[in-house]
């Protein structure tokens, strides 16, 4: 067999083999059912991060953090509904210095508690089998049977052994928050619009101490991600040249997620020097898990927990566990840290996702720029001069410049920096920004072709390093700011769970 045959062959079976196993192109969404091990862990699995500074009216001071998990929920979730684990522990990182370090976390810690409604039947006094026994309004009805809340500890350096502070509401002093239960149905909740005021009445006002106060809100919301998924996932079937946007389906358009939402002053961010703060989430869990044959009577006595706290789950910048890291370090990549990521720079540095479309699309040629510096500064630096910090360790994460001003919804651009909307991916992310076009765009060379010869963006590489570089990559779906709400925290009324 020729030396081409062969080549042939092999790149046909890789394509083949990664396409199946889910790391071939965003398929599994932005960060859904990513890695082997978190599949079997899916209320600790990370979806998306969303940073970006507030534009809701007079909240230009602000900014918001949105970490969603527990991927694909169908609304009708019943009869026990996406709780977080309480189990687990769920982390945003901020590193305000650029050395790819934890200088400030806010940490969720989960519990559930059965208020053990029963019924009288047939003279006896029997547990119902349901999450709510009627309707439901107000914070924490009787008619709901189980409560939900969650804490929040702001730790100062290392996540671990730094100064730990919890967080209170400026009303009351409040340091154990209600979640609202997940949009059950409209005849539950009266209607989506009754729902919604149930809801923000679990969006509470926090206080940072001396720099200033927020907001934070946990709970289920639509899923704001888009993509044609069932197109991708099957050999990237549609025309990523010429798909007109609006084109095709989101497939993700019935779906709810699992929302921590926080909002915090820029002063209290920042370390008063450098704008440019970067962030990510993860989730842990305990490294000992012992499981209970015969568990005694109520919520979450099914296993015993201890041990260390053990990463599993990360999520920075979007798409990168799919399209860029390794199959077989995929798990390895959810377990570690940013200052760890020099191990994983090859696949940054010669990615393997350009040499796939351009093998499923000849004429999209792949980047000839080795080491591909243009995706460092993408994925792991920031862009010179947007938003990469004055100082700054290789280290993946989503990274936002705090003192580019937001901008406002009516006015965002879905192609953020690259149409010239330099508050949007990725400059931060928010809701509306078209993650999937940018990163299929920036992987095939859009940054070499907007550096110009001269390269004003200083990632290393000219147009003529990225043929493809110039052509408008599009799954054909796309949304807008308008199509999100316009205030804290930003995500829309989940579907209700008669739909």
């Amino acid at each position: 067999m020729n030396t081409l045959k062969r080549k042939n062959l092999w790149l046909g079976s890789m394509i083949t083999g990664l396409v199946l196993a889910g790391a071939f192109a965003p398929a599994q969404a932005s960060s859904h059912r990513e890695a082997p091990f978190i599949t079997k862990s899916p209320k600790v699995d990370g979806t998306d991060f969303y940073m970006f500074r507030s534009y809701a009216d007079k909240r230009d001071g602000y900014v918001t953090m949105i970490a969603n998990y527990q991927p694909f929920q169908d609304s009708y979730g019943g009869p026990n509904f996406y709780q977080f684990d309480e189990n687990a522990l769920y982390e945003i990182h901020i590193d305000n210095t650029g050395d790819g370090k934890d200088d400030l976390t806010f940490q969720f810690r989960f519990k559930n508690t059965s208020k053990k409604t029963a019924l009288t039947i047939g003279g006896k006094s029997v547990l119902i089998p349901l999450i709510n026994s009627s309707t439901i309004a107000g914070v924490n009805p009787a008619s709901l049977n189980v409560r939900e809340t969650f804490t929040v500890d702001m730790v100062k350096g290392d996540r671990r052994g730094g100064t730990r502070t919890r967080l209170s509401s400026t009303s009351g002093g409040v340091t154990e928050f209600d979640k609202p239960v997940d949009n059950i149905g409209d005849k539950t909740f009266g209607s989506a619009t009754a729902y919604e005021t149930y809801a923000n009445q679990h969006i509470y006002d926090i206080s940072f101490g001396s720099c200033g106060t927020g907001k934070v809100f946990v709970g289920q919301r639509k899923e704001p991600f888009y993509i044609a998924v069932g197109k991708i996932f099957d050999l990237f079937n549609l025309n990523p040249l010429g798909a007109e946007v609006g084109a095709n389906r989101n497939d993700l358009e019935g779906k709810n997620v699992s929302s921590i939402a926080i909002e915090a002053p820029i002063a209290c961010l920042t370390n008063g020097t450098e704008p440019v703060i970067g962030a990510y989430t993860t989730a842990s869990l305990r490294q000992g898990r012992l499981i209970n044959g015969a568990p005694a009577t109520g919520l979450n006595n099914a296993s015993k927990e201890g041990g260390a706290w053990t990463q599993v789950s990360r999520l920075g910048m979007p798409l990168v566990n799919e399209v860029v890291i390794g199959l077989d370090d995929k798990d390895k990549f959810n377990a570690s840290k940013p200052t760890a990521d020099t191990q994983f720079l090859t696949y940054v540095t010669n990615p393997v996702f350009p040499a796939i479309v351009e093998t499923l699309f000849p004429a999209a040629k792949a980047p000839t720029n080795f080491p591909r510096t243009d995706l460092v500064a993408a994925f792991l630096t920031g862009i010179a001069g947007v938003n990469q910090p004055k100082t700054v360790v290789p280290a993946e994460m989503l990274r936002l410049n705090t003192a580019i001003a937001a901008t406002p919804a009516a006015s965002q651009l879905a192609l953020g920096v690259a149409a010239g909307d330099n508050a949007g991916f990725p400059n931060g992310r928010r809701p509306a920004d078209d993650v999937v076009d940018l990163t299929v765009r920036v992987a095939m060379g859009a940054l070499c072709a907007l550096t110009g010869t001269g390269d004003a963006l200083k990632v290393g590489c000219k147009p003529s390093d990225a043929p493809a570089g110039a052509l408008k990559f599009t799954d054909g779906v796309r949304k807008t700011a308008a199509d999100f709400k316009g205030d804290f925290p930003y995500l829309n009324t989940p579907i209700p769970g008669n739909q």
